[in-house]
């Protein structure tokens, strides 16, 4: 049986997700290289899907041939040191090519219609730094880490990783909003332009109720759905607010899933150096134990039914719930694997990779579902089927 679950699990990644072919076409800047640049990172990435912690652990791995059964007899795989300066002249649009597959494969099996935004922090260290580190500082200790925006499929389903960008120091605004905004700006334009039948809807968290974040995404083609929160200074979002707690309601939804009922409210507006009308909508929830909330957003969407809207912006949270603490908890994110060249986004990008094919192979997403009832545990099956015999 394992070596059954062994044989399904290699043939599944290449065969669906094309996986060795698209390490075989990556490249990097070394010369003269011993090992070709697939065969550098196929340990790296089989490593991050048996959620190693750091490269110490991967070098521990590659030592004591765990990796043996993979490879044909007598292949030498190459040291953490060779993989260190690989990851560091590695070309980074391979990668993403790799990553992108993946994800129009599992969009073929299962079609993904919303995509949402978040920025966080990786990569954290207290002794380690290179010139791309933003820098924390209390007291004597400078705490060192690199920022960026995640774009990932929302609701039902695999939580994917579509894309991220990099925060740039000197480039983007210190600031947390003004400077994730612009970041969060870059990734959509990236995302549109190389997934450009993905997603019809973006949401994204209060920090993007704003006219530079619309327009934006009007001048993309795609709607967004954003948070609105009572502290937002924008004068016509202002109005809109009191116009729609004035309003009657539109909607009135009983025994509502987590909710004893739930209240929607609407109006209509056009906000400030935004030209097209926009939707303002109000959700008042009862809880169970009668206590009562509120959830506001904003649309360019002037037909999604408010149900949908309801669910769409409550999925919102998947990304810092499932996604950000799955990939610091299990992959590592919070480590500081190498710095230096293109090394960050490198390690990201094949975390990524490791995470999405976790998530769309591992536990059953895809169409086949060939390990869905296999067990329980991936981290678990993938180790059972990496030591079994071929």
């Amino acid at each position: 049986m394992r070596k059954n679950d062994f044989v399904k699990l290699v043939n599944y990644m290449k065969n669906v997700y094309q996986i060795d072919h698209g390490l075989n076409q990556l490249s990097d800047g070394r010369v003269k290289p011993t090992y070709c640049t697939g065969q550098v990172i196929l340990p790296v990435l089989l490593g991050f899907l048996l959620r190693i912690k750091s490269f110490n652990e991967l070098n521990f791995m590659i030592k004591n041939h765990e990796f043996s059964k993979l490879f044909p007899r007598r292949t030498k795989l190459p040291q953490i040191d060779a993989i260190r300066d690989t990851l560091k002249v590695l070309d980074l649009e391979g990668l993403k090519q790799v990553n992108q597959n993946i994800v129009k494969t599992a969009v073929e099996n299962k079609v993904f219609d919303n995509g949402t935004i978040d920025g966080t922090k990786f990569f954290g260290s207290n002794k380690k730094s290179c010139p791309e580190c933003l820098k924390n500082i209390k007291g004597n200790k400078i705490h060192s880490f690199h920022s960026g925006a995640v774009i990932s499929t929302v609701g039902k389903g695999s939580k994917l990783v579509i894309g991220f960008e990099m925060y740039r120091p000197g480039e983007d605004s210190a600031s947390k909003d003004e400077g994730e905004l612009n970041v969060a700006k870059r990734l959509l334009s990236s995302t549109m332009k190389s997934q450009k039948r993905l997603m019809d809807v973006v949401v994204y968290d209060a920090l993007a109720c704003n006219s530079v974040w619309i327009n934006h995404c009007k001048n993309l083609g795609i709607d967004t759905i954003v948070r609105a929160k009572n502290n937002n200074n924008n004068k016509s979002l202002r109005s809109a607010r009191k116009k729609t707690n004035k309003s009657k309601t539109v909607g009135v939804w009983e025994d509502e899933k987590g909710f004893e009922k739930v209240e929607v409210y609407e109006s209509t507006f056009t906000m400030d150096n935004v030209d097209q009308p926009l939707r303002f909508v109000k959700f008042t929830m009862q809880h169970k134990d009668k206590k009562r909330t509120q959830l506001m957003i904003v649309t360019t969407s002037m037909d999604m039914a408010h149900k949908t809207l309801f669910k769409i912006i409550r999925a919102r949270w998947d990304i810092e719930n499932s996604i950000f603490n799955n990939l610091k908890s299990e992959y590592g994110l919070e480590h500081c694997f190498v710095r230096g060249g293109n090394a960050v986004e490198a390690v990201l990008n094949l975390i990524f990779i490791a995470s999405n094919l976790s998530h769309a192979v591992i536990f059953g997403e895809a169409t086949e579902k060939p390990f869905h009832n296999s067990t329980r545990n991936g981290k678990a099956f993938i180790k059972r089927t990496i030591s079994a015999e071929v």
